[in-house]
């Protein structure tokens, strides 16, 4: 271990000396060059989520022992093919453990082979035969898996189990789910394992969102990472850009070209060779007007393996971009996926607030802290952490910024998986500079939960930032936590998202079941818009973990009103049961309806799946207001200023409330702020505060249906023409793909 340890410290030692002292070539080449030998020293059988390494181990040992027959060697080997996507393998493994060894049904080689035979109908069906209705709960339509083989002999594995424990939760969830990929459920499903209601809708007057992905050639399929969408080229239009988390994953960049196609112009500007990236933000870090983007690697990576940097890319406003994290003093080696940023000291240059991932482990090695990187308008960023007091050190999972308390500085709300939430209220400036005060417990935040993804937003409209964070802790599957609900016992808390409501006097009140989301989610990503334009923020959450059974819908909440949440995961048909992670909300076709991009996959390569477009079919005469906002005093993104919209709907006058900022922790919606209105004909007043400058600028009827440039300090705001778009659907017929497998016949 020793030994370990110091090869360790000696590779990374001459890692960062080469960065530093080595070559001439560009950051962005140094860049590249640190992802490529990362990535070649993560290939190693001690990486957690590296099944291609310890599959050939394996062989090496099979072949050094060719006549060994061991139930646990081959049990491993099973599951290590599952997770590198080799499912007719893993269950023709699984089927000679069971059919050709001493197998008692107690065995756990059968929930095994139960999920593998699940996933293996998946990749026949959902994948290899994939359209916008594949693997969305409840499973029914062209969702209904043509090959067959998979789901049927994962129902007989299932009611094995079933018969051995019938309070088999886990298992009885999966077997109604395997029921519905057959278009069996509930009629086929034997009455003592049903769980009733399960294609049930909640509400009528949702209508079903479309996955127009493929036909856009959007459908990456892929891991989990993040999405960004905002307008990178400065025509108007916006485009789209994903990353996935492991350093042999590419990024994508996807053009708008303004006729509802997009092209992929990843070559072309130069991101291609920077991979990996578990979450992706937009920010303007050098106030020239383009928007750069901010990518986060090595999450939840032990053993070192997480150790990768981030990369902060410019834009150069031509197309391309450049990788300049060494030269901007962002150069780091820990793993962290979250990041908030902000203009923290009010001096009208954009700050980053970095959560950092320390498991408080010896053997993982040296804790690390949270960083404060502060601006210094020269292209370049200070670490104040410690100065500051904030930096926490924690298994940060979250990180979220905005003026809770309204006092004109922007204030941090950290998620962990430790159990502790952090609300660092900003105290301004000070002799020794910016400071932060840890006010959690005197705000009543006093969740000891594991929580994961969270944000701030005004989700009832009073003027003060409310904050969600989600419940992440789990002892089993979250099919288990998900047949458990719905068989009517659910585990307290499991997978809640929590909803603190501000009570302006620097308090917060948990609201979390008057607002009707005491409910399992799960959230690994998420993010919140208005579909329906009423003004109210909706919450849509890709949801999952790394275990394969834990094939749950990601949810969708509509707001009613400010005061509770609906779940519309039915109704839209935007359940997917595959892993969801970076979400975004975005105008997408210029109609003033957002649509929803969900970046989709887990963190194994057999857990890869494909991203979806929704588009919002939302037709209910409601009106809108698009605007972006550019800082002369504030930053130039205007990140952090807050909106506020006066208007009469129906006799009644009415405030909406939105900060610039692109939503939720996981996936980035436009910096241009989409809102919605609802019946009103005409605003009666737009407001807004300036990020940074305290500047108040406002504007007087304002007709809907707009989008508008506002320029700080410029009483008169630009109306900017942009054509609707239309995005054909074109889903091809795709050619259906057999694999042929024994059926389950388990030994007795």
């Amino acid at each position: 271990m020793k030994l370990k340890i110091v090869l360790a410290l000696v590779l990374l030692g001459t890692l960062c000396f080469t960065i530093l002292v080595g070559s001439h070539t560009s950051s962005h080449k140094k860049m590249v060059r640190i992802l490529q030998d990362i990535n070649k020293k993560n290939n190693n059988v001690a990486n957690p989520f590296n099944p291609d390494a310890k599959l050939t181990y394996f062989d090496s040992v099979s072949k050094a022992n060719p006549g060994m027959l061991d139930r646990d060697l081959l049990s491993t080997q099973a599951g290590l093919l599952l997770e590198a996507g080799k499912e007719a393998e893993s269950v023709k493994l699984y089927e000679t453990i069971m059919n050709k060894l001493d197998f008692m049904t107690t065995d756990e080689v059968l929930i095994d082979a139960g999920i593998a035979y699940m996933r293996l109908g998946e990749r026949s069906n959902c994948i290899l035969n994939h359209n916008g209705s594949s693997c969305v709960y409840p499973i029914k339509d062209d969702g209904v898996h043509t090959i067959k083989t998979g789901s049927t002999n994962a129902i007989e594995a299932y009611k094995t189990l079933l018969k051995i424990n019938p309070n088999d939760v886990e298992s009885r969830w999966l077997l109604n789910i395997a029921y519905m990929t057959l278009g069996g459920y509930p009629h086929n499903v034997p009455k003592d394992v049903l769980i009733p209601g399960m294609d049930a809708s909640s509400t009528s007057d949702i209508k079903p969102f479309k996955d127009v992905a493929k036909s856009l050639g959007l459908d990456i399929h892929g891991r989990a990472g993040g999405v960004a969408i905002d307008d990178f080229n400065n025509d108007g239009y916006l485009d789209i850009i994903t990353s996935g988390w492991d350093l042999s994953d590419p990024m994508h960049y996807f053009e708008n070209n303004k006729n509802g196609t997009f092209s992929d112009v990843t070559s072309q500007s130069e991101l291609k060779g920077i991979t990996g990236g578990l979450n992706i933000q937009q920010t303007d870090y050098n106030n020239d007007g383009n928007i750069d983007l901010f990518v986060l690697r090595g999450a939840w990576l032990s053993k070192g393996f997480g150790d990768q940097p981030s990369s902060l890319l410019r834009n150069n406003g031509d197309g391309t971009f450049t990788d300049v994290t060494i030269p901007s003093g962002l150069l780091f080696f820990h793993p962290t996926q979250t990041a908030t940023w902000a203009d923290f000291n009010n001096d009208g240059w954009l700050d980053v607030f970095i959560g950092a991932e320390s498991s408080g482990n010896v053997t993982e090695g040296a804790p690390v802290s949270c960083s404060l990187y502060i601006n210094d308008h020269k292209g370049a960023f200070t670490n104040v952490a410690i100065a500051s007091h904030s930096n926490i050190s924690a298994f940060v999972k979250g990180v979220t910024s905005a003026d809770y308390n309204n006092d004109g500085w922007m204030d941090i709300f950290i998620s962990t998986m430790n159990g502790r939430k952090y609300l660092l209220k900003n105290k301004g400036k000070t002799g020794n500079g910016i400071d932060f005060e840890n006010v959690t417990e005197k705000a009543g935040i006093i969740n000891k939960q594991r929580t994961f993804t969270t944000w701030f937003y005004d989700y009832n409209n009073d003027g003060w930032m409310d904050i969600l964070v989600s419940d992440y802790q789990f002892e089993h599957s979250l099919a288990y936590y998900s047949g458990a609900e719905a068989v009517g016992h659910p585990i307290p808390n499991a997978g809640n998202v929590f909803l603190y409501s501000n009570n302006h006097d620097g308090t917060f009140t948990d609201v979390t079941k008057e607002a009707g989301l005491n409910k399992v989610v799960y959230s690994m990503g998420g993010n919140f818009g208005d579909i329906d334009n009423d003004g109210y923020p909706d919450m849509y959450f890709g949801t999952g973990n790394p275990d394969f059974k834990s094939l749950i819908p990601n949810k969708f909440f509509r707001n009613v009103n400010g005061k509770k949440f609906e779940d519309i995961t039915s109704s839209s048909r935007m359940g997917n049961l595959q892993k969801g992670h970076g979400i975004a909300f975005a105008d997408l076709r210029n109609t003033g309806k957002q649509d929803i991009f969900a970046e989709m996959g887990g963190a194994y390569i057999g857990d890869s799946y494909n991203s979806s477009l929704y588009l919002n079919p939302t037709n209910n005469g409601n009106n809108w207001i698009s605007l972006k906002l550019e800082g002369i005093k504030a930053n130039k993104a205007g990140i952090g200023s807050h909106i506020k919209l006066t208007f009469m709907e129906n006799g009644v006058k009415r405030c909406v409330y939105k900060d610039v900022n692109s939503g939720g922790s996981f996936g980035a919606s436009p910096l241009q702020q989409e809102i919605g209105i609802g019946r009103a004909t005409s605003i009666e007043e737009i407001e807004i505060q300036w990020a940074g400058s305290k500047t108040v600028q406002r504007f007087r009827n304002v007709s809907p249906n707009q989008f508008l440039n506002i320029t700080e300090g410029n009483s008169r705001y630009k109306v900017t023409q942009l054509s609707r778009l239309t995005f054909a659907d074109k889903q091809s017929t795709a050619v259906c793909l057999p694999v042929a497998l024994n059926k389950l016949t388990p030994s007795k």
